[in-house]
């Protein structure tokens, strides 16, 4: 298991990695955070883009579809809980 690491503020880009739940397993979440992108990769062989919206939300822009509960818990483990 990935402990949890302190990462650089969510208002700053950069590097996130963690364990998510996805389709019934425990994987590899890795997250690079581009301005107002962020780029994911799941378990080496999912990826995704999600953009950060003015309001905090986060839409996909690409990739594999994710689903919502995904994309909920990967906005808190980067933008945090009051994103």
């Amino acid at each position: 298991m990935i402990e949890p690491k302190d990462t650089i503020p969510a208002e700053r880009d950069g590097k996130y990695q963690f364990e998510i739940s996805y389709s019934g397993r425990e994987l590899i979440c890795q997250v690079v955070k581009e301005h107002d992108l962020l780029h994911v990769t799941i378990d080496e062989n999912l990826t995704a883009e999600l953009k950060i919206n003015n309001n905090g939300s986060l839409t996909q822009t690409g990739g594999s579809q994710l689903p919502d509960s995904s994309i909920d818990f990967i906005k808190k483990k980067v933008l945090g809980l009051q994103a």
